[in-house]
């Protein structure tokens, strides 16, 4: 009898058990989530209102530690100094009245999605523009609680973020971008933002911009004092590098042809009036609208750009070209004008000379008088032997290198013979000559000037 109630009460023992493993087996665990956040964010027992305690439960400040992955950047705006960004912001602190039991290590963390049930640090980017939150396809926001009572809060935002910049290099500059996180209205004996430890900051790989490389990024602290308290904040200082290629090809190399397009000119005859002043014109219309068209993409600015630089001296050239024709347009007529005066003079003196040799011819056929062996000064065969003379009798002068390259060009003017033909040693045709040199030399000379500068300044700001 005694051996069958003890086999009874072992068959009991191991049904109960059965059924215990069984019930453990059948456990839901999100049922259990919902017991403990009632438990612990139920009416009368967690107020959002009070903000955590500090370190350790001290009266302290709250810590509240911050990190970002940027996810993309979008546009970096001269024009409007500013630049959009889209991360994934994260911040994390401790609140020990969250603290629950995680069943035996069986419950990770809780997760909520209604950031309004409990308390959050009010920060806000001071100098954002504009922003907004992603839904689609539910709104990109979360809150871990873990076990401890530590708090995660993730969120995805796009922003739009003022960027002053500094364009005295530009296109050769490098612009710093920040990103400020500050708290609104607990001073820093409530709440204190720091970086998390290790790696705060981190950048999508792969991050494409159009006109800029991002070359690093820097994390510090920016506490600002008002007549209200000191406020702590935090930053992050993108460096951005302007890429020139883009710029050397639309800016640099097409007013470099402009310019030089306008020295072909000079080669042209200074007869062929329409065509010099249709390629001087034509340059210069040209050049002002490639100007007035990188103004455009910038904001107007007090001081002086390394574009504004480069474009004032490719449009002075350009116009210097077309004004060197009107000064050689000035000169031909005025050598058109001596050359009237000349042939004139040679004619009164012809007339004159024929005039004495027909009286003479009278007077030997009457008188057989004989011409006298001195003339006065007067006398126009004495004149003519006197230039025959002169040229003959000039003294030799010392070669000079720049003279006689020049007098290689059939329209030199330092040939010392009589010219053969109208405009053969014009001054029209020097100022030409001289042009093609000095125009050229010059402009190279500025090039040498204007890279060495602004390459320099571009290290010395490096």
């Amino acid at each position: 009898m005694a051996s069958g109630h003890f086999f009874w009460a072992i068959f009991y023992f191991a049904c109960l058990c059965s059924a215990s493993l069984a019930n453990n087996a059948k456990v839901n665990f999100r049922e259990k989530e919902k017991k403990i956040l009632d438990q612990i964010l139920g009416a009368g027992k967690y107020d959002a209102r009070i903000r955590p305690s500090g370190i350790n439960g001290t009266d302290g400040p709250a810590i509240v530690r911050i990190n970002l992955f940027v996810r993309s950047i979008m546009t970096i705006s001269d024009i409007k100094m500013e630049y959009s960004v889209q991360l994934t912001f994260r911040e994390q602190w401790l609140d020990e009245r969250l603290k629950f039991d995680d069943i035996g290590g069986r419950l990770k963390y809780l997760t909520l999605t209604e950031a309004n049930r409990v308390w959050m640090p009010d920060l806000f980017f001071s100098n954002e523009k504009e922003g907004h939150f992603h839904n689609i396809i539910m709104p990109n926001v979360y809150i871990r609680i873990f076990p401890y009572g530590s708090v995660l809060y993730s969120i995805r935002i796009s922003l739009t973020l003022a960027c002053p910049m500094n364009l005295k290099l530009y296109p050769l500059d490098r612009q710093v971008c920040s990103l400020r996180m500050a708290s609104y209205g607990w001073t820093t004996a409530d709440l204190v933002f720091l970086w998390k430890e290790g790696d705060p900051v981190q950048v999508v790989k792969n991050l494409h911009l159009p006109r800029f490389t991002l070359e690093k990024f820097l994390t510090d602290y920016c506490n600002s004092k008002t007549n209200t308290g000191e406020y702590s904040c935090l930053k992050v200082d993108l460096l951005f590098k302007r890429e020139f290629s883009y710029y050397l090809i639309q800016i640099y190399i097409p007013c470099c042809m402009l310019v030089i397009v306008s020295w072909v000119s000079f080669w042209l005859d200074q007869g062929a009036v329409p065509a010099r002043v249709s390629l001087g014109v034509t340059t210069l219309l040209t050049m002002a609208t490639q100007t007035s068209g990188i103004n455009a993409s910038l904001p107007p600015v007090s001081y002086t750009k390394a574009i504004d630089v480069w474009t004032g001296v490719c449009l002075t050239f350009v116009f210097g070209a077309l004004l060197e024709f009107a000064l050689v347009n000035y000169a031909s007529r005025s050598d058109m004008h001596r050359e009237n005066m000349k042939k004139k003079r040679r004619e009164m003196e012809q007339a004159s000379l024929d005039a004495a040799s027909d009286l003479l011819d009278t007077d030997s056929n009457a008188t057989f008088a004989m011409k006298p062996l001195v003339r006065h000064p007067g006398d126009p065969l004495a004149l003519e032997k006197l230039r025959q003379c002169e040229v003959h009798m000039q003294a030799p002068k010392r070669p000079n290198c720049c003279r006689s390259w020049l007098s290689k060009f059939p329209t030199s003017p330092f040939k010392k013979v009589p010219c053969l033909g109208r405009g053969q040693c014009s001054r029209s045709k020097r100022i030409d000559v001289i042009s093609r040199i000095t125009f050229p030399l010059v402009f190279a000379l500025f090039n040498l000037v204007y890279w060495s500068t602004y390459l320099f300044r571009e290290e010395e700001e490096d």
